[in-house]
């Protein structure tokens, strides 16, 4: 009698008389009585695409993938089993009946299928030279009538003629989703993908917090990215009806090889291949600045990355928290300087060079002209705001808004008009049309900028002031408190050397009691002193009215007769140096301890690059310029050496080199061009001090004669990285952590600036585990050949070069 064979013995029995079918790699298309085997391959007609079995990065296990078949280095733009690897290379892919795509492992279990809602009486797979893996009916191209595409699919890259949105009919959602490592294709944190609430708009997500926002379709092109003239090499265009809403790109020049991809950091990129140099070349950063973070400056608030600080109130509008807002805490945004009173009647005001806000809360009426939007938007007390909703139709309706409007940026190249509901008396008599104001000079906020703006005017007309030919008739010029001599000398018990914190070439710094008990740091200018003068100005200017967690605070200044002094906050644990390079201070610094100071020192240094009023090159960044509070909280110090900058300004030249040798960038120490990529520089040095617990000027090693930067460059390239660490660290559960930090380090002190990173990539380096890109060799000096820089370098040259500054005895 006759068994029965199971469904399961049937596919084992069909896989194995199909075992010896191995298929041709100069094919595109496979049936179903073929196989994929691991190492057998797919090629597009066109030679362009790769179907495969690949394994990424350092990873051992198996996917299946779709690659560049000319580009050597494979760089995957779809994977299918993305979060079910196969172990090992017993891999089979296949298409079985009724047209369903499966893939087995070796005991022929299926890890991962294709679906699809309809039967094929004779279905292939054919890789198309776009990229795209369909599954079809062998006598049917159509794209319309795919039974499935990988296209609908996609992973962590999008292609041109891939539809990126939604559509109804299917019920598929095309989106990008980032990788979780290099390793590791499975889906990370972020997500891109093409919001429908409202009015449709692309937004980036960590999880489910909103990062970016790509702006509306405008019939050109989506608001919100800067110089996104139209491409030469593709066509653009957005489709949206009552079945499906999509973005998609269409190649005009097929040599042209480009793609979008989502990292695991959270940018969206686009890339091109240069055949020339052979490797791919970055075009487009999204989001590509800290303006690009998603509602930073609150309703009403308008980001401006020319500015400092960025975030600023729209015209006729003022901060909502004006103290928070001086403190660069702009989350509650800002609000109409004149209520809104709709009985009364409203009006409208142009806003000129603006990204459209977020349009989660909208709606559009396509018929409308702009007049008649306005008379619509008029009748609805709620409708806050209108555009024109396609810049390249006359008569191409509105969009309206009914919420507060966030996520606005200044563009006054790119950017759109937007018409604002304001109050009758708050509209522009003449009908002018009204640009982006950063209302800096409002309120309370507007009040402290000006008392500052009056004493850097005084800091120039008054130069006898700085000298210290008077007395005290001068203290009405400064906006920061004045301390009287006698209760400064009463504090520090008469300047006591019992209260001596220490001395560098600024002068002696003591500790203090105030009266109410207070405990304070006071700077005193030597007599002496040779650049104690211009140091006393910039720690004024560059520090008075700058509020970060991880900036020293100034309490105020004593100036009487020849005495000239600065107060700051005490820091009970003084300065990083003398616990970091004393071996018994080192062993209490744990990693977690290093990591808070580290992160802490870059976001106080992003900071003063980006996003204080004022942008501030610090031009000495060092360990004994980073204090510690009594919970170890770094606070980075002596703004003496400083230099500030307004609008795009990011560096200068100089023929007086300052700072201290071992931190200083080869550009700047050779040349005397200083940028925010010096102190860049100086971090990397101060983050590889941190980590290896030694000083990279004076450090020597049996095996070399490198200093702490070309220590750490050889190791790196070896793969040692290890061995640069701390023996008092303890890396049980960061070695991971300590390891990218190290290679943050390495990056930030590359020889070229432009290869350095801002510091805004630094911290976002630290706060995810994206791919690092490959550090190259670091702008570092042997000793001799450092000592024979020293030795030969300008004679006005005012460096620090003993190590024992004042501000490393500041304990603030």
């Amino acid at each position: 009698m006759m068994k029965s064979i199971t469904d399961a013995s049937f596919l084992l029995l069909l896989s194995s008389l199909l075992s010896t079918l191995k298929i041709s790699t100069a094919t595109d298309i496979i049936n179903t009585t073929q196989i994929l085997r691991d190492g057998d391959t797919l090629i597009s007609s066109g030679g362009r695409f790769e179907l495969g079995f690949f394994s990424p990065g350092n990873s051992n296990n198996r996917y299946v993938g779709i690659w560049y078949a000319n580009i050597n280095n494979i760089t995957a733009v779809w994977v299918a089993n993305r979060e079910n690897p196969v172990k090992d290379t017993s891999g089979i892919l296949k298409v079985v009946e009724p047209g369903v795509l499966v893939l087995l492992n070796d005991t022929n279990n299926i890890v991962w299928s294709s679906n699809t809602s309809r039967a094929a009486r004779t279905p292939v797979l054919q890789l198309l030279d776009t990229g795209n893996l369909v599954l079809r009916e062998a006598n049917d191209d159509r794209p319309e009538n795919f039974l499935w595409q990988s296209f609908d699919y996609l992973t962590n890259t999008f292609l041109p003629d891939m539809n990126f949105g939604w559509n109804s009919e299917t019920g598929i959602q095309s989106s990008l989703t980032s990788w979780k490592t290099n390793d590791n294709p499975a889906p990370g944190d972020f997500t891109f993908f093409d919001d429908l609430t409202g009015y449709p708009q692309c937004i980036l997500k960590k999880g489910n917090v909103t990062v970016c926002r790509v702006g509306p379709w405008n019939g050109h092109r989506f608001t919100g990215i800067p110089n996104s003239g139209q491409d030469p090499t593709y066509t653009y265009e957005f489709i949206m009806d009552e079945n499906k809403t999509y973005y998609r790109e269409l190649t005009i020049d097929k040599s042209v090889i480009s793609r979008y991809t989502l990292s695991q950091s959270g940018l969206l990129q686009r890339w091109t291949w240069v055949d020339r140099i052979q490797d791919w070349v970055l075009q487009l950063n999204i989001p590509a600045d800290n303006c690009d973070t998603y509602k930073l400056c609150g309703a009403y608030g308008s980001c401006n990355m020319a500015n400092s600080p960025s975030c600023g109130c729209l015209n006729k509008f003022v901060p909502k928290d004006p103290q928070g807002w001086v403190k660069s805490d702009w989350s509650n945004g800002c609000v109409r300087r004149t209520p809104l009173n709709c009985r009364k009647g409203d009006g409208f005001l142009k806003y000129s060079g603006i990204k459209l806000p977020d349009s989660r809360h909208s709606w559009l009426n396509r018929s409308m002209t702009l007049e008649e939007c306005k008379v619509e938007c008029s009748k609805i007390c709620s409708c806050t705001a209108y555009a024109q909703l396609d810049k390249s139709i006359e008569r191409s309706g509105c969009l309206f808004w009914s919420e507060d409007l966030i996520d606005i940026r200044d563009m006054s190249v790119d950017g759109q008009d937007i018409y604002i509901r304001m109050a009758s008396s708050d509209l522009d008599s003449k009908g002018k049309r009204s640009k982006i104001f950063i209302s800096s000079l409002t309120s309370l906020m507007g009040v402290v900028l000006l008392g500052l703006s009056l004493m850097l005017y005084y800091w120039k007309r008054k130069k006898n002031y700085i000298k210290g030919t008077t007395g005290g008739s001068h203290k009405k010029d400064f906006e920061l408190p004045l301390f009287d001599l006698s209760s400064i000398s009463k504090a520090t018990n008469n300047y006591s050397i019992d209260n001596k914190l220490g001395e560098g070439g600024y002068g002696p710094v003591y500790k203090g009691v105030l009266g109410n008990g207070q405990d304070i740091a006071v700077k005193r200018l030597s007599k002496t002193s040779m650049q104690g003068i211009e140091e006393f100005k910039n720690e004024v200017i560059c520090i008075a009215k700058l509020e970060h967690r991880n900036l020293v605070k100034l309490l105020g200044c004593c100036i009487q007769g020849e005495e000239k002094m600065l107060i700051y906050e005490y820091m009970p644990n003084r300065s990083l140096d003398l616990i970091l390079f004393d071996p018994m201070g080192s062993a209490l610094l744990d990693w977690p301890k290093r990591f808070h100071i580290i992160n802490g020192i870059a976001r106080g240094l992003l900071y003063l690059h980006q996003d204080s009023r004022l942008r501030i090159i610090h031009r000495d960044l060092k360990a004994s310029n980073i204090l510690l509070d009594s919970d170890m909280n770094p606070k980075i110090s002596d703004f003496g050496m400083a230099r500030s900058f307004g609008g795009n300004e990011t560096g200068a030249n100089t023929s007086r080199v300052v700072g201290t040798y071992g931190y200083m960038s080869p550009e700047y120490a050779v040349d005397g061009i200083f940028s925010v990529k010096s102190d860049v520089f100086s971090f990397g040095v101060l983050l590889l001090e941190i980590v290896s617990g030694k000083r990279n000027r004076g450090f020597s090693h049996r095996d070399h004669h490198h200093n702490l930067l070309g220590h750490a460059w050889m190791l790196y390239k070896e793969g040692r990285s290890l061995e640069l660490i701390d023996d008092y660290l303890g890396i049980s559960g960061y070695l991971s952590e300590v390891l990218r930090s190290i290679h943050i380090g390495l990056l930030c002190v590359q020889q070229s600036p432009e290869d350095r990173p801002s510091m805004s990539s630094v911290v976002l380096m630290f706060g995810n585990e994206g791919v690092l890109p490959q550090a190259r060799q670091p702008g570092f000096f042997t000793e001799r050949d450092l000592f024979t820089a020293e030795s030969s370098s300008s004679t006005n040259a005012a460096s620090s070069i003993n190590q024992m500054t004042i501000t490393l005895m500041e304990a603030r």
